[in-house]
């Protein structure tokens, strides 16, 4: 039997950031059979721990031993800008960058310590919790169950307008920071905790107004799509909560897609839920629900048909139907003609909007000049056209997709890296490349490790105008475009030399079905073999998806744009169910479009 011991790290976040963690071995070693007997023993588990806004994992150190839990492994971080991590005090450069640490540290814990993510369960509270609610949104992660202890989704500000107001304040001012009105004592009645709170030189105080408003946007939008979410969740509200309101809490809980999920309320504990005076309660009832989880199979494994079936029925398929219908009010309907009166006259000012509506507000040519992001102005008034295209190009979601365009970047090169490290030859193709600008321009700086560069679309268009980009970009002995059905499975199957790094972007999420995009996959998976690189994206969230359905039109013959979102778990569940394992994921700040990386793996 070996003692529980308590030793300290860090872990290289996706920034490279060495962010510091504590980590608890077991108490004992997990038994395993005799030698030539069948194994018994059972797999490592661990759970996570993520503290409250402006403390660290310090402070959190006694659940590790109260959730009495000897057998698994127990990690606690100190966020980015907190504890004993690196960063500016209570400050990130936006929101998503905390959820994306979180998806780095949990990667980082199933690999170093070789623990399956599915064997993985989370306890957060406060802050912490809406990161990793907002992380389990985003990342669909296949662990087994998170822990939500009083969960931030509705911080209680007090002060009349604060929101709009620190909103407004940011925009003129820049960064700055507000200090936590929260004392001691209305986080517990525990008058040690309240002591040690007071005492403590790891507190941080000051939290930046953009991580401030970015929880209150992330919570609004986890809450309202929590459908998404297939997760075990069991939330532990404190009944007399001065810091948070319980509302939403409830509201996310109700919305929630999995089949497991629970709250049990805390009469007159404060908002330090897991440090309150009666601790033991909620800690016991983590405990409890943990084990339960642990004890029955992996949520996502078992949600798998369903979500293979999400295009037929369930929350996205509804809100995709509501939006071929026009609005029952007359006010709404007047509204939107408004709309679309307003993108006509826009087209004749601007350079962009001319193009979307020429060609469709989804087509390549459109995505090619928003990746390019130089405004440009129409006729007698161009000057004042060059604001009206700057404004269509500063849209969420065109910078969104220009985020996208990095991170396809980054995960190309990091794939490129993996291949040539295993001595793979790099053989690309991109199946709707519009004008494969990203990949060109990615792979151009690497010509000399790339063997070949297929590029393939379905417009001649795009095949005529990324034909160009290749003879600009000097690749022309190594990159050829043609013209090809993405959704062809037979064509795809045929492809040789067989790729090892093949790239759906942008596609997917233009189909509302799923029977296309698992012919599509299963056509990559036959002509790619183990260990070859797939990068897909996704959109699980949009927030202007219904002004993009009532105003915008798309490239197929006018039609309008309407999108059915796929939550990450689906399109993930695609990918898996075609053979691929999916390996990392990066996503822009607002949750709208994900880059994900997966290898060709029988057993997946």
């Amino acid at each position: 039997m070996t003692v529980r011991a308590l030793t300290e790290h860090t872990f290289a976040s996706h920034d490279g950031a060495a962010l510091f963690y504590r980590h608890w071995s077991p108490a004992a070693p997990v038994a395993s059979a005799a030698p030539g007997a069948s194994s018994t023993s059972t797999p490592p588990r661990a759970v996570v721990l993520f503290h409250r806004g402006h403390e660290h994992g310090g402070r959190m150190m006694h659940v590790a031993d109260e959730l009495d839990l000897p057998d698994h492994h127990v990690f606690a971080w100190d966020a980015r800008g907190l504890g004993r991590s690196p960063g500016e005090r209570g400050y990130a450069e936006n929101f998503g960058v905390l959820v994306q640490d979180v998806d780095a540290f949990i990667r980082h814990i199933s690999q170093e310590y070789r623990i399956a993510v599915e064997d993985i369960s989370v306890v957060a509270q406060s802050v912490g919790a809406v990161v990793v609610a907002t992380w389990v949104h985003d990342y669909a992660p296949a662990i087994r169950c998170m822990v939500l202890a009083s969960p931030a989704f509705d911080v209680k500000l007090y002060v009349p307008l604060a929101r709009p107001g620190l909103a407004l304040m940011q925009k003129v001012r820049g960064k700055f920071f507000v200090n936590s009105y929260v004392k001691a004592r209305y986080l517990t009645h525990d008058p040690e905790r309240i002591t040690s709170y007071m005492a403590d030189p790891l507190i941080t105080r000051p939290i930046a107004v953009n991580i401030l408003l970015g929880l209150y946007e992330a919570a609004d939008r986890v809450v309202a799509d929590a459908a998404a979410i297939h997760t075990p969740t069991q939330v532990l509200v404190s009944g007399a909560d001065w810091v948070v309101r319980h509302k939403p809490q409830f509201d996310f809980l109700e919305r929630l897609s999995s089949p497991i999920k629970e709250s049990q309320v805390f009469p007159g504990f404060f908002h330090d839920t897991l440090g309150e005076r009666d601790r033991h309660l909620p800690i016991a009832a983590a405990r409890d629900f943990i084990l339960r989880c642990e004890a029955a199979p992996p949520a996502l494994r078992e949600a798998r048909a369903a979500l293979l079936a999400a295009d037929r029925a369930g929350p996205t398929r509804r809100e995709f139907d509501a939006l071929q219908v026009p609005p029952d009010s007359l006010a709404a309907r007047a509204w939107w003609a408004l709309g679309r009166l307003g993108i006509q006259a826009g087209a004749a000012l601007s350079e962009g909007m001319r193009l979307g509506v020429d060609t469709g507000f989804d087509s390549g040519s459109t995505l090619d000049y928003v990746y390019r992001d130089q405004p440009a102005g129409r006729g007698p008034l161009a000057w004042l056209g060059r604001y009206a295209d700057k404004a269509y190009l500063d849209s969420i979601g065109w910078r969104g997709i220009r985020v996208r365009k990095a991170n396809l970047l980054t995960l190309i090169n990091r794939a490129v890296d993996r291949l040539t490290a295993a001595g793979t030859p790099v053989r690309v193709v991109d199946i709707a490349a519009g004008h494969g600008r990203y990949v060109l321009e990615a792979l151009a700086a690497r010509k000399g490790e790339v063997e070949r560069i297929l590029l393939r679309d379905y417009s001649p268009l795009n095949v005529e105008g990324g034909g160009r980009l290749i003879e600009t970009l000097g690749l022309a002995d190594v990159a050829r475009f043609e013209q090809g059905d993405a959704f062809d499975q037979a064509s795809l199957a045929a492809l040789a030399p067989a790729p090892t790094l093949a790239v759906v972007s942008g596609l997917y999420e233009l189909f509302p079905r799923n029977d296309g995009i698992q012919a599509s996959l299963a056509g990559l998976t036959s002509a790619m073999a183990s260990g070859a690189v797939l990068l897909y994206t996704n959109q699980p969230w949009h927030p202007q998806l219904e002004m993009i359905a009532r105003t915008l039109t798309s490239h197929r013959a006018d039609m309008p744009w309407i999108m059915r979102r796929r939550t990450q778990a689906e399109m993930d569940a695609l990918v898996a169910a075609a053979g691929f394992r999916k390996l990392e994921q990066l996503s822009d700040p607002w949750g709208i479009f994900t880059v994900s990386m997966a290898v060709r793996d029988d057993a997946a």
